[in-house]
């Protein structure tokens, strides 16, 4: 299938596969301001009230027909939920819907990576899209290929229907450059922020739906200063 994308226009024949992309709740470390990468911090109170608030919000639309994860505990616990109150049977876990490997910089305070790792800080600042990071981190066209990669072989497998990512912030804002490469994020990317990005059954063309939106966190809340996956959220 053809990865080429766009964010305007719809297409002359064919159908669209609606991708549903949440990002997983908010953890503690989040709520710290460290930086998570692979590593596996689970979710605090707030973030399964925040999953169980997104799970009804999705539990009110048109049933999804799969659920894809990140198999991190933050996002596989958030993807659980929704299928437990959407009544889903089961998830699909998928290292390639991963955050970003940040290297040097996992496990340490956003705050403190600047003067206690400068190289690997600098490496993860860059606006070189093929910088890796030291410590075995990955570059941003790294990270894209593995998660767009993975959006296509889940598209592949449900033409035409409706199905759910849970996913992290620095990959769904790869998988959001790809579906709009001319048109840059302007939102953020909040805990169990929901996207839908329409991809083509035919061309593989993409069309964002909806961007980050949180109206099912009015009670809960959201942490606004949370670090969320890239240097954006700095």
């Amino acid at each position: 299938m053809s990865s080429s994308a766009s964010s305007t226009g719809g297409e002359a024949t064919g159908g669209f596969t609606e991708v549903v992309i949440v990002r997983h709740g908010e953890t503690s470390w989040n709520a710290s301001r460290i930086i998570q990468g692979h590593l596996d911090a689970e979710l605090n109170d707030i973030g399964r009230q925040q999953a169980v608030a997104v799970a009804h919000r999705l539990s009110k639309e048109a049933k999804p027909v799969a659920i894809y994860s990140s198999d991190l505990k933050r996002a596989a616990e958030t993807a659980q939920t929704i299928a437990r109150i959407c009544n889903v049977p089961n998830v699909v876990f998928d290292p390639a819907l991963r955050e970003r490997h940040i290297g040097d910089l996992q496990g340490m305070k956003l705050q403190d990576a600047a003067t206690e790792r400068p190289e690997a800080y600098k490496a993860f600042m860059s606006r070189k899209r093929n910088q890796q990071i030291p410590g075995g981190g990955e570059s941003l066209d790294q990270l894209s290929e593995r998660c767009v990669s993975c959006l296509y072989n889940i598209v592949e497998k449900h033409k035409g229907e409706r199905v759910i990512l849970v996913s992290h912030g620095g990959t769904i804002r790869e998988l959001y450059r790809h579906a709009s490469p001319t048109k840059p994020l302007h939102c953020k990317i909040h805990n169990t922020s929901v996207s839908v990005i329409l991809v083509s059954d035919a061309t593989g063309r993409c069309i964002v739906k909806m961007c980050g939106d949180i109206s099912h966190l009015q009670e809960t809340g959201v942490l606004e200063n949370a670090f969320g996956g890239d240097k954006t959220s700095a």
